[in-house]
């Protein structure tokens, strides 16, 4: 190790320093030296079954009371907010990579034509946000007899 840095924690926050002026000047999503870049959260899955549009947001840590799920034209919105889990700030803690999403956020999912606005379930367990919309009955395939 150079004499320039007293520890290996002192490297890496010199690395973290750079990094921060190089995202100043060239911004764009980039990630830490030891952390990866931020994603969107909560992370979504949507896919679709013969009778509902499926949704599932993988979002540990939240409190399912203070979620807002809404439908309006065709839109669900997830939003919310996660608090941090870090210690407070002093200088006896340094944080040197923090890939867990705290704060406000807000996801956006279009929903298809055949979504029944009026039929959603929503349901939170083991972090997992699992938002159900039910397809309109017009829509569903059915039998048709012949006479």
């Amino acid at each position: 190790m150079s004499p320039l840095f007293r520890s290996t924690a002192d490297f890496f926050a010199e690395l973290n320093r750079m990094q921060s002026m190089l995202d100043r000047v060239f911004p764009g999503p980039g990630a830490s030296i030891r952390s990866q870049a931020d994603a969107a959260f909560p992370v979504l899955n949507v896919g679709t079954s013969p009778a509902s549009i499926e949704v599932q947001a993988l979002a540990p840590g939240l409190d399912p009371s203070q979620l807002d799920i809404t439908v309006d034209r065709g839109l669900l919105v997830i939003a919310g907010e996660r608090k941090s889990q870090l210690p407070p700030a002093d200088e006896r803690v340094n944080v040197y990579a923090n890939e867990r999403f705290a704060g406000r956020f807000r996801r956006v999912v279009s929903l298809p034509e055949d979504a029944d606005p009026a039929r959603v379930e929503a349901s939170y367990r083991d972090g997992v946000l699992r938002v159900s919309v039910a397809k309109r009955e017009s829509s569903l395939p059915r039998r048709i007899e012949v006479n």
